[in-house]
């Protein structure tokens, strides 16, 4: 027999059945919206995969400071994943300063992730490069791949920082759990590990 949960709502005793797939609600929703979100990220990287491939003359604007710069984005993605590590730890042995304190490392290292990004935005279009302009000469495929897919990676790492402040906000007051904290490092994770099929293939790829 499945449990059997008892909730109360309105002053009275509610009996709902636990979730079958013996997960958390909150979670489970996470993970249906990370595999949708992965098929996103993957028709999106196909694509350029294609274009790439198929164009002849595509170009390689990226010099020494862009894959530089790609690096050091990459080292700071790369330790959010260990400060999200360490707030899910501290969730999970209620510990509430360290919990703050650890989202705040998180969401600082994604504040300075996205401002390299722009950073590196901001160049590209100082030398012409747009969605659909190459100032080489050559096919424009390069700026519409590059700010379309890395743009959409950096909506992502934005919306994480928004959330982990509303959950480390939320934690704080008392209304969220542990499990909040747990589905969050869900997605952060996610973006993280998005990122290292991003930097490769955009900026590595692209390297004169």
């Amino acid at each position: 027999m499945s449990q059997i949960e008892l909730m109360v709502a309105g002053g009275h005793e509610v009996i709902m059945e636990a979730s079958p797939y013996g997960i958390e609600k909150k979670k489970l929703g996470m993970w249906i919206f990370i595999v949708s979100d992965a098929c996103t990220f993957g028709a999106f990287l196909f694509a350029y995969g294609y274009m790439r491939i198929g164009t002849v003359a595509w170009g390689t604007p990226f010099g020494f400071s862009s894959i530089l710069n790609g690096m050091i984005m990459t080292a700071v993605l790369l330790s959010s994943s260990l400060t999200m590590l360490a707030a899910v730890r501290a969730a999970q042995a209620d510990d509430g300063a360290a919990v703050k304190k650890w989202l705040g490392a998180t969401m600082l290292l994604g504040a300075i992730f996205a401002a390299l990004h722009l950073r590196e935005w901001f160049n590209l279009i100082s030398e012409g490069w747009r969605l659909f302009a190459n100032p080489t000469g050559g096919p424009a495929q390069f700026g519409a791949t590059f700010f379309s897919v890395t743009g959409l990676h950096l909506t992502h790492v934005i919306t994480g920082v928004i959330a982990l402040g509303f959950v480390a906000r939320g934690y704080k007051q008392g209304r969220y759990d542990q499990s909040h904290v747990e589905t969050a490092g869900l997605y952060w994770h996610f973006v993280d590990l998005v990122w290292m099929f991003v930097f490769p293939l955009m900026y590595l790829m692209n390297a004169h």
